[in-house]
């Protein structure tokens, strides 16, 4: 599954090919694309028709579009969300270029400069409008208004936070993985960050100091900074930025995915063990198992 780095890759690559433009018609060429918009495709492709993109926005994994009609928008809204799933992909692709094997949806836009395409071979991802609310004093889509701010967020309170953590009684890696704690932080960079911080997964948030808190935050935002600045993670060609590039972070991985090589930091071969029906890599010598480890 993309996480925030991934995200953030595509929503920055929708805003500069895509944002103030015109949307001139929507082609929707599989229904369950859009099987999370109830009215059905017509009625989406007739609302999206003259609709200018007016913001790609992200809170963690979820990324949305803002419609406008090319005035500013000051309150409500309507949004069109987008949901990447496992193998979603919006590619920016001229008008020239032979369709993709697994194109969905298809946007052409009233400059007749080049389509928004997305694609997606495993039909899991898709496109739905919802309207806009208001959450904290910023305009949120309201399917995902339950969601907290992620750690590159401006309203991201780590304070907050780190009460949040210290009061449940999980273990961090579970609480990390919490869209309603935190959000944009999946399996991959769980791992990366708390082997920066020297925490084993299974360490009881109750335990955490404030500044251990804080420890493994300064790790989160850098490994996914790390992760921005490599154009993300790509295990195989699904995941791609709009250029239908990959993302080449899987390359600066300290342990997911490590078994058995050396520790970065220390030498010991990395673990794994089962978690949540997927697994978590550590180091055992940087980040031992405590004794009152919250399985």
């Amino acid at each position: 599954m993309p996480e925030l780095p991934e995200v953030e890759v595509v929503r920055r690559g929708v805003a500069e090919h895509a944002i103030g433009r015109t949307v001139s018609s929507v082609e929707v060429l599989h229904p369950r694309a859009v099987r999370r918009h109830v009215p059905g495709p017509e009625d989406l492709a007739g609302r999206l028709a003259g609709r200018v993109l007016s913001a790609a926005r992200r809170r963690g994994k979820y990324l949305w579009l803002e419609l406008g009609d090319g005035e500013p928008r000051t309150s409500g809204g309507e949004a069109l969300v987008v949901h990447l799933g496992m193998s979603g992909q919006l590619l920016v692709q001229p008008a020239e270029v032979p369709d993709e094997k697994h194109l969905r949806v298809r946007f052409r836009f009233a400059d007749g400069g080049p389509e928004l395409r997305f694609v997606d071979q495993r039909t899991f991802g898709g496109l739905h409008l919802a309207d806009l609310v208001e959450v904290d004093g910023l305009a949120l889509p309201e399917p995902i208004e339950h969601i907290a701010p992620d750690p590159l967020e401006e309203s991201f309170d780590l304070d907050r936070l780190a009460e949040r953590l210290r009061a449940r009684r999980t273990g961090i890696k579970r609480a990390l993985l919490d869209q309603s704690l935190v959000s944009g932080i999946g399996n991959i960079y769980a791992d990366e960050a708390l082997w920066r911080a020297k925490l084993h997964w299974a360490r009881p948030t109750a335990t955490l100091t404030r500044p251990k808190i804080r420890e493994l935050f300064d790790g989160v935002t850098e490994v996914m900074q790390d992760a921005l600045r490599a154009g993300g993670t790509s295990f195989d060609a699904l995941y791609v930025n709009v250029n239908g590039e990959s993302g080449y972070f899987d390359r600066s991985l300290a342990v997911y995915g490590q078994l058995d090589r050396p520790c970065p930091r220390c030498g010991a071969p990395i673990r794994r063990d089962a978690f949540m029906n997927r697994s978590s890599y550590t180091c055992p010598v940087c980040q031992p198992k405590p004794r009152n480890a919250h399985l």
